[in-house]
């Protein structure tokens, strides 16, 4: 089981030789799943144990709250994709004003006491420590002093373009499921619990699931094909899940609702995991309730046969 670590830099015990990875790691897209499984055969290899450094709350919180992103992964969510990479620990640094504020020489003579690296392994792009003025060249020039083994790897996209949580964020904004997931290696997810909602949905006689999502980014509003992770009530099931404000009965209140067809059980309380494969259509007004109702039949219809000619 992974070990982890809720320490600063003060508090942290020391326990290395590591081989070490770095980064803020929001989505956990495949670029990072990359570089965790290097660095985790690396360790392997050399007999080692291998240790992922991250933050919380993110960076541009402390630093740039203006510019902050809408987080794709929640904290456990994060640690639970460094578990899977087999990493032995995950030390979260919780990031502050102060720890805004090292140089990043201070930064790594502090990393090296406590997890004593023999290996660093970063994206091409990493940058760290105060105004991010530590680069690539920064950790090399440090690693040849210490004896630490510096390794990069650039983060491309399968079309070769950029590989950032950024782009999954801006694919997510057009409602570009299918996208999103090619970026992160997995379609991208909301968890949450079902709570009570409105009821519209099954007065209209497609009931749902109203999620309480803990993520912070949304796809765009409208329909979507998704996976949903029913436990204990036989594990994946197709859903409808739609995003939106419900226009056609003036809804001002964003939710996220979940239709799962030919499902039949009592979801409240229930955490659920929803993955975004495939966007239907965007939101729109409908000028009557029977006028929705018919198309949300075509909905339902449509998704069926997206999965069936995908998920078969």
């Amino acid at each position: 089981m992974m070990e982890v670590w809720h320490h600063d830099l003060e508090t942290a015990p020391a326990s290395g030789p590591f081989v070490v990875t770095l980064g803020t790691f929001d989505g956990v897209h495949a670029g990072h799943r990359e570089l965790l499984q290097v660095a985790s055969g690396r360790a392997k290899a050399l007999g080692h144990r291998a240790a992922v450094v991250t933050f919380d709350p993110h960076p541009a919180v402390v630093v740039a709250p203006e510019r902050r992103p809408k987080l794709l992964m929640t904290l456990d969510q994060r640690l639970a994709a460094f578990e899977a990479e087999a990493m032995d620990l995950a030390w979260v640094i919780p990031f502050s004003r102060t720890f805004s504020e090292l140089s990043p020489m201070d930064f790594l003579d502090r990393l090296e006491r406590i997890l004593s690296p023999v290996e660093l392994h970063v994206g091409r792009a990493f940058c760290f420590g105060r105004d991010r003025s530590g680069t690539v060249e920064t950790l090399e020039a440090w690693g040849a002093a210490h004896g630490c083994r510096v390794h990069t790897l650039a983060l491309r996209a399968p079309d070769g373009g950029r590989l950032s949580s950024t782009r999954i964020r801006e694919a997510l904004d057009l409602g570009d499921a299918e996208g999103a997931a090619q970026l992160l290696g997995h379609p991208y997810t909301l968890t949450g619990v079902v709570v009570e909602g409105d009821r519209r949905g099954r007065h209209l006689g497609f009931p749902t699931a109203n999620l309480a999502w803990e993520q912070e980014q949304l796809p765009a509003n409208g329909v979507y094909v998704t996976e949903v992770v029913l436990p204990h009530h036989g594990g994946m099931h197709l859903g409808l899940t739609n995003v939106g404000e419900k226009p056609t009965f003036d809804g001002r209140r964003l939710t996220v609702e979940t239709h799962l067809p030919g499902f039949e059980g009592d979801l409240y309380g229930a955490r659920l995991s929803v993955r975004f494969l495939h966007r239907i259509r965007g939101e729109a007004k409908f000028a009557s309730v029977d006028e929705l109702r018919v198309q949300i039949g075509q909905d339902v219809a449509e998704g069926w046969a997206w999965w069936k000619a995908h998920k078969a």
